[in-house]
């Protein structure tokens, strides 16, 4: 019950320093076990799903994948108490948000009514984790806030230009918004080019701001104390 607490509090961004702290592997246990559930959740009511996407396994190598790019990212910054394990166990209990994508409301509504709403899902579970991210490196890390913002916004800007760059972006996007619909493509379409564009607008700045972050944590790391 203990861990399920802490978990609450997180999502709650209520969690104090000292309680990230002393996240230890039953955490960790609970944040993989629920990745793997919300992975199912994830696929359980789409027909056209392959075996392998319905055991849940794509969602937990998401987050060892995820989990690294954040931990090498951030750590140049020089955070506080930094370890792979210790953002992995982060990442992994961010998962539940992502249960409503279990919700099948292709079944409940019309299937445009139901391309709005798992869009609307999506951005939720979005902004909800972001939010725990920058919670997360100002409460555990304590980078601070600009930082803060380097260290999220660098990866993701990166990643989405990456996506652009191999045309994978449209792709992730219905498969992380649940859209089956034919009829969902101009809406995904829509929202690849606007991340696009948001994410190479950014992307100059953000490694700039990076850099000089890198140099000031190196600079700290060489004062006498």
């Amino acid at each position: 019950m203990a861990v399920l607490n802490d978990v609450w509090r997180l999502l709650t961004f209520r969690s104090r320093q000292q309680e990230l702290d002393g996240w230890a592997w039953p955490h960790l246990g609970v944040g993989l076990g629920t990745t793997w559930l919300v992975g199912i959740g994830r696929w359980w009511d789409d027909p056209s799903a392959s075996a392998l996407q319905k055991t849940g396994l794509g969602s937990v190598a998401y987050v060892l994948v995820l989990a690294l790019v954040l931990f090498l990212v951030a750590w140049p910054l020089g955070p506080r108490s930094w370890s792979y394990r210790h953002v992995l166990t982060f990442v992994s209990l961010t998962a539940p948000p992502a249960l409503l994508y279990a919700i099948p409301v292709e079944r409940l509504v019309s299937m445009p009514v139901a391309t709005q709403l798992n869009l609307w899902f999506l951005l939720v579970v979005a902004v909800w984790r972001v939010a725990l991210l920058v919670f997360y490196f100002m409460r555990h890390a304590a980078l601070g806030w600009w930082r803060t913002l380097v260290a999220v916004l660098l990866p993701l800007s990166s990643i989405v230009i990456a996506l652009s760059m191999l045309n994978l972006s449209r792709g992730v996007v219905e498969i992380m918004g649940g859209l089956r619909d034919p009829s969902a493509d101009r809406l995904a379409n829509e929202i690849v080019l606007m991340l696009g564009l948001l994410a190479f607008m950014a992307a100059g700045p953000l490694l700039v701001a990076y850099l000089v972050g890198i140099g000031i944590a190196w600079l700290a790391r060489r004062r006498p104390s």
